[in-house]
């Protein structure tokens, strides 16, 4: 898999995750242009690492993942070291992202992507707990990946749906405060 500056990433063997589609990936880049530089990046479910490692290739000043895969958290952990300079900061989390979430409570973010496994059941569980944390800052804004088909997005007290974009089998939602 190859990213922004046609850097190389590790990946995972098999279907334990599955990367964000490259057309996909530029086109949330496209969208938040200009609003990466010095931000603060959530990757939840974050698979490989490679958004937020295309984030640290932007020049995100710092980057948290949340992966509950050991072994992907890993590779996230070698592609970001791969790829982050000396001023930026990187931190992985392993654990089930709904029960790591609150231990980022009081933490603020400028851009969270979501990407869970489609059919989950992860999506109001999470979008409910990062309004409850109010990790998002007041400028934030929250980009969740999903299929168009299995899911729809939802309102959720404390965030408002600003915008969705469909890409074939790929939807991006955003929501901001």
């Amino acid at each position: 898999m190859r990213i922004y500056g046609n850097r190389q990433l590790k990946t995972l063997p098999g279907q334990l995750t599955r990367p964000t589609a490259a057309r996909v990936r530029e086109a949330l880049f496209n969208i938040w242009q200009g609003k990466i530089a010095n931000c603060r990046w959530l990757d939840l479910c974050a698979g490989n690492g490679s958004m937020g490692a295309e984030a640290l290739c932007r020049g995100a000043r710092e980057v948290v993942g949340i992966e509950k895969s050991p072994q992907a958290c890993a590779i996230i952990k070698q592609n970001w070291q791969q790829v982050a300079t000396p001023q930026q900061t990187f931190r992985v989390i392993r654990g089930d992202v709904v029960t790591r979430l609150k231990n980022l409570a009081g933490e603020k973010f400028d851009r969270i992507y979501f990407d869970p496994p489609y059919e989950s059941q992860l999506y109001q569980p999470v979008l409910e707990a990062l309004a409850q944390y109010q990790l998002l800052d007041k400028e934030g804004e929250i980009a969740v990946e999903h299929d168009p088909k299995s899911w729809k997005a939802i309102e959720i007290p404390g965030l408002e749906i600003c915008r969705e974009k469909v890409y074939g089998n790929t939807a991006l939602t955003f929501y901001q405060r």
